[in-house]
């Protein structure tokens, strides 16, 4: 049983560490090649040592000037539809945890079966309605649709923490002459921070990355960072491949750190609303 155990462990930890393998080295290699001389990047066999160089992230600067115009967009654009995405997520949450009947477990399970239809089934149907709302190629619309598109998951996510609320403060706070608005306020919101931050990390991260909604909705004014780099990729000029990298390491290096700081938040919601649902 002991030699079993530990057959399993060593199994577990493989699996592991390919998984990390298959994910951070494309990642470390994007970034140590941002700072390789373009000679370098594709060598053959590969260089391990060089002169790093800060010459790519100048040329970014100096050619691709859209690119941190991009970011910006890509900036307003996250942090918007996030915050959107939890208000509309916890208030939702609260509705279907204190609000139990035949109807709302029925749009529960609407929510999971919309959450599992694909992106690219939506855009066809959705365009001719941007359009005639005039509303593309506009922050909004992408805020509208990554916020709308995370909240299904977040709301079942947020009735997790808030089953876990007793009511008999709802009460008290109703006793106290406060309504819902006030409960959600006081009493709601304070105690369920991490499965907000939760709601966070994952819209966040995909509004960030988001690519096909923006290729489809966007031109030239609110076009995000991902788009720009689509387009150094197809540039008449040929790829520069040192510049490329170095826009997607500046492009990543945000939400990176982003995810690694809020991780031990991230971990500890999602462990406790496992736990407790």
């Amino acid at each position: 049983m002991h030699a079993r155990s530990l057959l399993i462990g060593f199994g577990k930890a493989i699996a592991v560490a390919a998984i990390l393998l298959w994910s951070l080295v494309p990642i470390a290699f994007i970034m140590i090649s941002s700072f390789k001389p373009e000679r370098d990047i594709f060598a053959t066999p590969p260089t391990f040592t060089f002169a790093p160089t800060l010459q790519h992230y100048a040329d970014l600067w100096v050619k691709w000037g859209t690119f941190f115009d991009g970011l910006l967009n890509s900036l307003i654009i996250t942090v918007c539809s996030t915050v959107l995405a939890i208000v509309a997520s916890a208030m939702a949450g609260f509705a279907y945890s204190r609000r139990r009947s035949k109807a709302m477990a029925g749009s529960a399970v609407s929510l999971i079966a919309v959450r599992l239809i694909p992106p690219v089934v939506l855009t066809l149907p959705l365009f001719p309605i941007v359009n005639a709302l005039k509303i593309n190629d506009t922050h909004f619309v992408l805020i509208i649709l990554y916020a709308t598109f995370f909240v299904s998951m977040g709301t079942l996510l947020m009735r997790t923490f808030i089953d876990q609320i007793p009511q008999e403060l709802d009460e008290a706070v109703l006793v106290d002459g406060g309504g819902y608005l006030t409960i959600f306020r006081r009493v709601i919101v304070p105690l369920c921070l991490q499965g907000m931050l939760t709601v966070a990390v994952f819209v966040t991260v995909f509004a960030w990355n988001e690519f096909l909604f923006a290729f489809v909705f966007t031109s030239s004014r609110a076009k995000t960072a991902p788009l720009v780099i689509s387009e150094m990729i197809g540039s008449f000029d040929g790829v520069q491949w040192g510049v490329l990298f170095a826009a997607s390491t500046v492009q990543l290096a945000p939400i990176l750190l982003f995810v690694i700081l809020a991780q031990k938040h991230l971990v500890a919601g999602l462990m406790s609303g496992a736990i407790k649902g």
